[in-house]
Parts: structure tokens; C-alpha cells; sequence
């Protein structure tokens, strides 16, 4: 239970890190427009709201290979919005 526990806190703190950087982008180096800076935020909220769902209800048979996957599906999507910082 403790590595779900750390799992979920993992998952909220690199999407709190996402919205300070889009707050960052948005506010500082004003990089970027209103629209599309609400877009990002509402996929960092989707994100962090389904990736915590998924770890907290795991599908039956190989748990180890659940989590991961849902590690690596994570990652995958927190570099695509990363990505899209960037080309902002």
C-alpha cells in the first residue's frame, strides 16, 4: 500500500510542477495565449485525474506489470505536454 501511497503523491506533485511551469510560460514570459493556456491546464487536471483513478483501481491478474505500464504511459504523456510548453 506504502508504493501506491508514493505513487499518487509522485503523480500529484510532477502535475502541480506542470501547472507551476504553464503559470510560468503564461504569466512571466508571456509566451503564450489565453486559450491555449487553458487548454494545457484543463489536460494537466484530465491527466492527473486519470492516472490517479488508474492507480487506485489496478486490473486483476499481473499488478507489477499494471503500474509499469501506467509509469510508463505517465511519462509518455507528461513529456508530450512538456513538448508542447516548449514549442509555445
Amino acid at each position: 500500500m506504502a508504493n501506491r501511497r508514493n505513487l499518487k503523491k509522485s503523480i500529484h506533485n510532477i502535475t502541480s510542477e506542470l501547472v507551476n511551469e504553464t503559470y510560468i510560460v503564461y504569466g512571466l514570459l508571456e509566451k503564450i495565449d489565453n486559450g491555449a493556456w487553458l487548454q494545457l491546464l484543463q489536460r494537466i487536471a484530465a491527466l492527473n485525474n486519470d492516472f490517479l483513478a488508474r492507480a487506485n483501481h489496478p486490473e486483476p491478474g499481473n499488478v507489477k506489470a499494471f503500474y509499469k505500464q501506467l509509469r510508463a504511459d505517465f511519462d509518455a504523456e507528461v513529456a508530450q505536454i512538456i513538448n508542447d510548453l516548449a514549442k509555445k
